[in-house]
């Protein structure tokens, strides 16, 4: 199980982005489900259609679609600790997105994270290990 950040999902479709052979190589390795949290799902989708068009746009929502990316819904219990998280580090500052995917992280006891936010994604101290593992 991995959970995807926006980074990766954006350059795996943007092909001149520096990192696109890279986020190619790793979505289409990596062990299944390939979970996405509910608000990446938001980032992603606006940057594609902002940045390389409706038919990238479109491209993910079939994958979502087909279940080749599974969204995980922000749970209940996972607001306040977003919350925590953004206050924790406001002077980061880390926001709601990222927050979420950290949450998502603690709650299903994952420790690898696919993106290519090492600024935000390396500092956060998550309570169910010391660090997480940054991916690709």
């Amino acid at each position: 199980m991995l959970i995807v950040d926006a980074g990766p999902l954006y350059a795996a479709a943007a092909k001149r982005d520096k990192h696109h052979e890279r986020a190619v190589a790793l979505l289409s390795s990596s062990p299944r489900p390939l979970l996405v949290p509910a608000l990446v799902v938001t980032e992603v989708s606006y940057l594609l259609a902002d940045r390389i068009g409706a038919h990238a746009e479109l491209a993910f929502g079939r994958a979502l679609a087909d279940g080749e990316l599974v969204v995980e819904p922000v749970a209940d219990s996972d607001w306040s600790r977003i919350y925590e998280l953004m206050e924790q580090y406001l002077d980061l500052p880390l926001g709601m997105v990222d927050a979420s995917v950290i949450a998502l992280a603690e709650r299903r006891k994952v420790d690898v994270i696919a993106t290519l936010d090492q600024r935000h994604f390396s500092v956060v101290r998550p309570r169910h290990i010391e660090a997480f593992r940054l991916v690709p």
